[in-house]
């Protein structure tokens, strides 16, 4: 079985280098040349307002938002060293830019809006000049970004991985095992190809990426929030016993093992396609002479990744059934919670959906928790479901005893 795993994280490293040699972008280098190519960006959306010609303003303030905004890694910059507040501040401004625009406001007042967040963009340009400089080249930072990225991007995928194999050593279907694998296999190859082609043959804009990003996400949390709930219905022993004895072979070999095929796919698809493009930003700031570091924080981030699988996989597996099942499905439950709120915030960036935003609410980037009601809405619905469920689950469980 370590084989196996291994030999997935192989098939990633190659198939990532190859897609990764192909690219030749360019980047800013400092924050502030950052902040002056949204700002040109910007100002170009407000002459074409002008004009009236919205369309094109409108995708002007898009590609500020998508190409150096997030792009070049300001967004994330700010969230990590700033504040996930602020990173959200100025997500929600230049939404409102566009829907003073869609209204017809006056002109003056849409510069007056994208005044202030050119402004804002300044101030943190400034403190992220001081606190995480661009211009830093040296082979130990390119190592260690290289590292955290795949650090980062894995850990989700490794839970669901983890927590799914434990399951299924528990309940004694081991040659349900290799479904887990073919899975991650194929999701491996999935994300990669959607990279390159994104990348290379398409050329889908920021805004199609962040479209698929929120719809994997939605998808991937309806799967785990049904395997959660799957999972936790088995907690009491006796339904665990009965179940063993007359389904769990044939439930395995239909409908739940897709729900687990897909679940396993879907987390590794995500996180994969992801960090591909992670890397290839990497890629294309650092000089050849330094890939090599890239290459190694890589691996020794794929070492500390299937560490942290080897601890989740025999951690549950050494925990005592109840306790298992309610860990594992705690864990499905909680990554279900943040793919809600993260799906959605991503379909906000693509104006998919709305964004309302919610005064003095906090941003939880670790809880998927963002300051709109369309957000919070998601997932306050799973935090009803699943008090229901388990109300229901467990007054079950009292009435047959």
């Amino acid at each position: 079985m370590k084989n196996k795993f291994n030999k997935l994280l192989l098939t990633f490293f190659m198939l990532a280098i190859l897609v990764l040699s192909l690219n030749t972008n360019t980047y800013a280098a400092s924050w502030h040349d950052v902040r002056e190519d949204i700002k040109i960006r910007i100002n170009k959306g407000l002459d074409l307002y002008e004009e009236g010609n919205l369309e094109k303003a409108k995708k002007s303030i898009t590609d500020a938002y998508f190409i150096p905004f997030e792009g070049e890694e300001m967004e994330q910059a700010i969230q990590r060293y700033i504040g996930g507040q602020n990173a959200f501040k100025v997500e929600y401004m230049f939404s409102q830019i566009k829907k003073l625009m869609d209204k017809g406001a006056d002109k003056h007042k849409v510069k007056a809006l994208s005044d202030r967040l050119v402004k804002e963009l300044d101030a943190y340009a400034t403190k992220l000049d001081e606190l995480a400089p661009r211009e830093d080249d040296s082979p130990f930072a390119k190592f260690l970004y290289s590292f955290m990225i795949i650090l980062r991007e894995g850990f989700e995928a490794i839970l669901v991985i983890g927590a799914i194999l434990a399951y299924l050593i528990k309940s004694g279907n081991e040659d349900k095992v290799k479904t887990v694998y073919n899975s991650s296999f194929v999701a491996i190859i999935a994300s990669i190809l959607t990279a390159f082609l994104f990348k290379y043959v398409f050329h889908i804009s920021g805004l199609g990426q962040e479209l698929l990003e929120g719809i994997t996400m939605l998808l991937a949390m309806v799967v785990l929030f049904s395997v959660s709930f799957w999972l936790i219905s088995k907690v009491e022993a006796k339904k665990w016993d009965e179940y063993i004895k007359g389904k769990v072979k044939d439930s395995l070999a239909t409908g739940n093992s897709w729900a687990l095929w897909s679940a396993v796919f879907l987390a590794v698809y995500r996180e994969g396609a992801e960090t591909v493009l992670f890397y290839q930003a990497l890629f294309a700031k650092t000089d050849k002479s330094a890939y090599g570091m890239i290459g190694l924080g890589f691996l020794v981030g794929c070492v500390a990744l299937a560490i942290i699988y080897m601890i989740v996989k025999k951690g549950s597996m050494k925990l005592p059934l109840k306790p298992f099942f309610v860990v594992t499905s705690g864990l499905l439950y909680y990554l279900a919670f943040v793919f809600a709120g993260q799906g959605i915030r991503e379909l906000q960036e693509a104006s998919v959906i709305g964004a309302t935003k919610i005064e003095g609410f906090p941003t939880i980037s670790w809880l998927g928790v963002y300051p709109t009601w369309q957000t919070l809405s998601l997932q306050i619905v799973l935090v009803i479901i699943a008090v229901i469920a388990l109300v229901y689950s467990f007054n079950g469980s009292k009435q047959k005893v």
